[in-house]
């Protein structure tokens, strides 16, 4: 089971735009995520092909699980 928190945010094209973070921590504690999604935009050292980001638009948890299927 691999577990990823997804903070998503919207660019100067106002499309979607995703920093994945492997095992984060849970409970997620909103304001401290809230807070660095603000740094984020702040600092503003990402871009994307569309553009700056400007804007949060939310986050979530990602929970994947994985079975093998034996062949033979």
């Amino acid at each position: 089971m691999a577990k990823t928190l997804e903070l998503q945010f919207l660019n100067t094209a106002g499309k979607t735009v995703k920093i994945s973070v492997d095992s984060p921590i849970e409970p997620v504690d909103q304001a401290a995520l809230n807070a660095a999604m603000d740094q984020i935009l702040a600092a503003n050292i990402f871009t994307s092909t569309d553009g700056d980001f400007v804007a949060k638009k939310g986050a979530r948890i990602i929970d994947r699980n994985v079975t093998d299927i034996s062949l033979g």
